[in-house]
Formats: C-alpha cells, structure tokens, sequence
C-alpha cells in the first residue's frame, strides 16, 4: 500500500527514547476535527525527555492554558516543520527565552516566532519535556510533521515506526437507502447488518435485498501491538463486482478542511448513540482524504441482479481485514416506507435564510449546511427551539435576542445559553451586546435562551500557597 512513498525517509528520528507505543494515530477521528499527529505514550509520566526529531530551529513556541498547553514548532531545512505539544516544560536555554518574552508582554500565554539565528536546534537535542498542559486527557506527546503549506502528513510515512502486526476491528456495518425510491430489505431506512466471522478473520453478511441507490457505513479501529487503544485505521476501500467503488486514506490533510469530518461520518448517530459511523460514499463533501471514487461510492442496485460488495480496512503496516456482502435486486413488496417530516421552514443549503419570531431572529448564510431539510423552528417561553443537533454545518450561524425589556443593571449580567441535556443546563454561549440585542455565532443547532449571570469569579491556588515566592516555580 505504501510502495509509492515520496517522503525522506531516515530524516526525522524518534522524538521519545525506546520503542514508541501509540494513544492515538494520525487523522483519528475526534469531535469535530481530525486527529493531526500521532499521541506517544509516556508511560503515564511527565517529564520523559524530548529531542529534535531532525536538526533546524525553533521557529514558533505557543503557551496557552488550552489546545496544545506548551507547543514547540521546529523548522527543518527541507521545507517540513515537527510539532512537539501538550509539554511540561522546554529545555533551559528555550525556558529562559520564553519567561524573558512572558515577563515582557506581563503574559502567561504568549505565543512567539524566534527567528533562525535565535533557537537552532541539532537532531537528538534536548528540546523539551513531556507533560500534560492544554486540553490534554492525560499525560503523552502530541507530534506532528507538517509541510510548506502547513498541511499536517502521517509521520508514519518519513520512517517513525510502530510495532503492529494486528489487523483493524471491525465493529459494525450499517446500510442505507439513500433516496425516497431505494429500499433495503423492504425497508427505506438505515439498518445494521449482521457481521459473520470467518476463521481468517475476515467477514461475510447476511445477503441484503436491495433496490435503487444505497450506501454504506462502517464503525472500525486500530490497535497496535503493545497497547489497547482503540486508534485510528489508515486506509478503507471497496470494490463493486470487481470494480474499484471508494477509497480514503488518511495521509495528509489540511486544517482548513478538517471541520468536514461531521460530513464524513453519520452525524445524527454520532449525536443520538455517541458512536461515529464513516459513510463509504460521499455527499456534498470536499475532503481531500477522498482518492478513487466512483459515484460517489454510491451503489445502484436494479432488479433481478446479484452484486458482491467488499470493503477492505486497513492500518498503516497493511494489515487488512476484509467484508464481502451480497447484495441481491428485488422489487419486493415494500413494508416501511419511511415518514418524511415536513415543516414551514425548509432550508435550502445554497442559500441565505432569516428566520424571526417574537424577539428572536436566526440568521443562517449560504452553505451554512450541507444538504437541504425541514427546520424545526419555535419560540416558546422566551426559548428558541431550534431543530435538535442532528444536522451538521460546515458554517457558523448567528441568533440574536432583544432584551429590551430588561432594565440596564439585568442587561450587564444576561448571556446566550445553549440549553443542554434534559435538565436544559444552561452552556454559555460567547455572547456580544449591542444596545439592546444580544448576539452568538455558533455551530450548533439546539436550544438557546437568555440567562444570568450574577455569580463574582473565584480565582484557586492550584500550584502555590499563599505568600510563596513564586520565581522559580515551575509553571
């Protein structure tokens, strides 16, 4: 699979010290993102040393208390940049630079661009130590390698090896009529299929009756030799009657385009059972992770035929474990067509539409979602009734409350919540005032109600005590 590599390889070395073990693989899928590096186990320490995976300089460093905490971004002679994050701390010299940029700006989050002069860096050089800061579940090293164009590329392919001799998992298969006309099993609505597995591994399924356009979606991981994760796979294709149908491989990516992951997998099962199905065909989604695509991947079943469909999910070192499903055309009697929901506001994605009601308006952009749909769309109780999050969008939206009738000292303290759970706790939502109308840009659909915020902010010690000098604390 791997034959055709273009990558240098034997330029960038091991980041940690001994046999690197995975959390987690490149282009993992993740809420809303795309996974951009691989995450190395540091056998649930902090401080493991981290060295300079080639030579070159440091080229940009970012403190922040979320996303990367401490990040560490080297750039390297030929064009590509390795990016080093979630750190406890740097090595002196860089420590010494940044507290001297820190104490300048009187920031503890500061993000700097040294120049080359300023941090060069040699291969195997103590650049860092491993740790746990930003929006990290634990400790390990985030790394990465990215390109001129900042597009970040599986490190697997410059040479960074994993012991895996183990095949992907496949843990389910679902079916889907894609239209109003096509049918599975009498049926025109999605519907699990019976895994059957072989002895080498493999799988078969149940034979499925079909008619019409249907497509496919898979829930499968990863696992590598020396731990348990449940990772990423690195490619999945599939072959109708032979012929090449789908395939994506997760190589490289850009950040740009990451956002289209909820396209990518079936986003109302996401949100209803919190498991993320990959669809095996496209609709109205760019993602360069596409490679050999034909109709979209999208299968046309006629009446009196028989069809073999397989998929072959495969990591990185080319493990693969295959399905082979056989799909029959029939024109049977139809049981449960399915219930199509209308409503008033039906949203066309290629277009701008404003909603309004009461003292609550909804404004979405053109290309704000994906596919066209009916919108649920009530105000009840002070309360917007906004669909349910089941739709994805690839744009932010504005909603907008006038809250002219409260008076101006209980207008200081209102916000945009989104409700959320069945208990509606209220999430705020990032709120901005212009006179009397309160506005948020967000991503999701849902409800959203004004609320209070009388409660004063407490600030926690959770390093120091009172009165300690604070210096040489290790922050």
């Amino acid at each position: 699979m791997n034959a055709q590599n273009n990558y240098p390889q034997d330029y960038f070395a091991n980041p940690l010290e001994g046999t690197l073990v995975l959390a987690g693989t490149f282009a993992e899928l993740r809420s809303n993102h795309f996974h951009s590096g691989l995450d190395i186990k540091t056998k649930q320490r902090i401080g493991l040393k981290v060295n300079a995976s080639a030579s070159g300089f440091v080229s940009r460093i970012k403190i922040a208390h979320y996303g990367y905490g401490k990040a560490l971004y080297i750039t390297h002679p030929n064009g590509y940049t390795t990016v080093y994050a979630h750190l406890s701390k740097l090595s002196p010299e860089i420590e010494a630079y940044i507290k001297k940029k820190q104490y300048e700006a009187e920031s503890y989050e500061i993000e700097l661009f040294p120049t080359p002069e300023e941090l060069p860096v040699t291969q195997g050089e103590l650049v860092a130590y491993s740790g746990n800061t930003g929006s990290s579940g634990g400790p390990h090293l985030h790394f990465e390698i990215r390109n001129k164009d900042e597009h970040p590329i599986n490190p697997m392919l410059f040479g960074i090896d994993i012991l895996d001799t183990k095949a992907p998992v496949v843990q389910s298969l679902y079916v889907y009529p894609l239209d109003s006309t096509s049918f599975v099993n009498k049926k025109n609505k999605k519907q699990k299929v019976r895994l059957v597995p072989l002895k080498n591994g493999d799988f078969v399924t149940e034979k499925i009756d079909a008619i019409g356009n249907i497509g496919f979606g898979i829930k499968t991981i990863d696992r590598q030799d020396l731990a348990g994760n449940s990772n990423g796979v690195y490619n999945i294709q599939t072959v109708i009657n032979g012929l090449r149908n789908f395939e994506i491989d997760f190589k490289e990516f850009s950040f740009d385009e990451t956002k289209h992951i909820n396209a990518l997998i079936d986003y109302e099962h996401f949100k209803t059972k919190r498991e993320r199905i990959q669809r095996l065909y496209r609709q109205d989604n760019q993602l360069s992770l596409y490679k050999s695509v034909s109709n979209n991947g999208i299968l046309t079943i006629k009446d009196s035929t028989n069809s073999v469909y397989k998929i072959r999910v495969s990591d990185y070192k080319n493990n693969s474990t295959w399905i082979t499903v056989n799909i029959k055309g029939t024109k049977k009697t139809i049981t449960e067509p399915k219930e199509k929901k209308i409503t008033p506001y039906f949203i066309k994605a290629d277009q701008v539409t404003n909603l309004k009601q009461d003292k609550i308006t909804v404004d979405f952009y053109k290309d704000t979602f994906y596919n066209d749909f009916y919108l649920d769309f009530e105000v009840k109780n002070d309360t917007l009734l906004l669909h349910d999050d089941t739709v994805p969008t690839q744009k932010s939206f504005n909603i907008s409350f006038d809250a002219s009738q409260y008076n101006d000292a209980d207008k200081s303290k209102l916000f945009i919540a989104r409700l959320l759970g069945y208990k509606d706790y209220p999430a705020y939502s990032t709120t901005k005032r212009k006179g009397d109308i309160l506005s948020t840009t967000t991503k999701y659909l849902g409800k959203y109600a004004l609320a209070t915020d009388s409660v004063p902010p407490t600030i926690k010690a959770d390093n120091f005590k009172n009165k300690q000098w604070l210096s040489n604390l290790d922050i």
